[in-house]
């Protein structure tokens, strides 16, 4: 069994924002709660989480907390999203420690 079929698929919708914009304010004014999760925002961009088949609710529920947002792109992963637009490469949240891996030595 595979883990998508466990857990589910996913999209990812890169969208443009307010620059004012933040996470914070993203999560408390989305409606949705828990359906939708903002993965990062700032400087105007915003990457945002659902399931396939709320495709179209996730792009309403981002407009309704803001006005001026709109999608411009839609992936199955981040780092698709992330190779496109330098905005959300730059400002990405680092990755966690692997589980069973020593850190890199420099």
């Amino acid at each position: 069994m595979t883990v998508k079929s466990k857990r589910g698929r996913r999209r990812y919708i890169a969208f443009v924002t307010s620059p004012g914009m933040t996470k914070q304010k993203m999560v408390e004014n989305i409606p949705g709660g828990k359906t939708f999760n903002i993965i990062q925002c700032a400087e105007g961009m915003a990457i945002v989480r659902c399931s396939p088949t709320n495709i179209e609710q996730c792009e309403k529920a981002v407009r309704s907390c803001d006005p001026t947002a709109y999608a411009i792109r839609t992936s199955g992963t981040l780092r698709t999203l992330r190779d496109g637009y330098s905005v959300l490469k730059r400002n990405a949240p680092p990755k966690p420690p692997r589980k069973g891996v020593p850190p890199a030595r420099r």
